[in-house]
C-alpha cells in the first residue's frame, strides 16, 4: 500500500464531515427549510455544506434581505443544537484526535460555540482547546478568515499549517489562506486537495525530534 507523507506545525481540523458525521441532522433541517422556502431540497443540500447557515440562505435566496438570513439562522443553529439523532464520529476520529492531543491543533468550524459543543460530545470526542467558531468570524468559509485565525491563535504562518476539511466550501477556505489540504470523505474526492482520503482509518501521525507533524497517509 503505497502512502504519502505530508509534515506541518500545526493542524486546522472543519468538525462536521470531517471529525464528525452529522449529515442525518443537517439534511433534517435544511429539508424542512428549503421546502418551507419553497427550494428543491436536493439542490439546497449541494450548497448547504461547510457554509455558515445565512451564507447558504444568501447563495439559495439572492434576492432576500440578509437580515432575514441572519433571523432564520439563529433559528437553523438553535433546531440543529438539539437534535443531535444519528450524529457519530466519522471513521478513525477518535484514535486521530488521541494521537494529536498533545500537538498544536485547531477545530475551525461554520458552527457556533454552542453547535460545535454539542456535536463533539454526541460523537464523544475531545474539544480542542484552541477553535474558532462562527461567533469569531466576521465571513464564512470560502473566507480563509476562520482558517488564518486558528494559525495565528496557534503561533504559527500559513505555510506551517494543514487543513484537514470535506466540503468545496472548506476546501477553498484552506486553500485561500495558503495552507496545504487534506480532503476527507466522499465530498472533498472531487475537489483536487493536497492528498485525499475516505476517512481517518487512513492517517497514521508521528512527531519528529523538533516537533514537527508527519502525517502518514495511506492510498484507498
Amino acid at each position: 500500500m503505497s502512502a504519502t507523507v505530508l509534515t506541518a506545525s500545526a493542524l486546522l481540523l472543519d468538525m462536521d464531515g470531517t471529525l464528525v458525521n452529522s449529515d442525518a441532522v443537517v439534511e433534517r433541517c435544511w429539508r424542512r427549510w428549503a421546502l418551507k422556502h419553497g427550494l428543491d431540497p436536493e439542490a439546497a443540500l449541494k450548497v448547504v455544506h461547510g457554509r455558515q447557515g445565512y451564507a447558504t440562505m444568501a447563495v439559495l435566496l439572492p434576492d432576500r434581505p440578509v437580515e432575514e438570513n441572519y433571523a432564520d439562522n439563529r433559528v437553523l443553529l438553535a433546531e440543529e443544537t438539539a437534535d443531535v439523532d444519528g450524529v457519530v464520529p466519522v471513521g478513525g476520529a477518535p484514535a486521530f484526535m488521541a494521537a494529536i492531543a498533545g500537538l498544536p491543533h485547531a477545530l475551525v468550524t461554520s458552527a457556533d460555540s454552542a453547535l460545535a459543543t454539542a456535536r463533539m460530545t454526541a460523537a464523544a470526542l475531545p474539544m480542542p482547546a484552541v477553535r474558532v467558531t462562527a461567533e469569531q468570524v466576521g465571513v464564512s468559509k470560502p473566507d480563509p478568515e476562520g482558517f488564518l485565525k486558528g494559525a495565528a491563535e496557534l503561533g504559527f504562518g500559513p505555510a506551517d499549517c494543514i487543513v484537514f476539511e470535506d466540503s468545496e466550501a472548506g476546501i477553498a477556505a484552506g486553500r485561500a489562506a495558503g495552507m496545504r489540504v487534506v480532503g476527507v470523505g466522499p465530498r472533498a474526492a472531487a475537489l483536487s486537495p493536497d492528498a485525499h482520503v475516505e476517512d481517518l482509518t487512513q492517517i497514521r501521525v508521528e512527531t519528529a525530534e523538533d516537533g514537527t507533524i508527519r502525517l502518514h497517509i495511506s492510498a484507498a
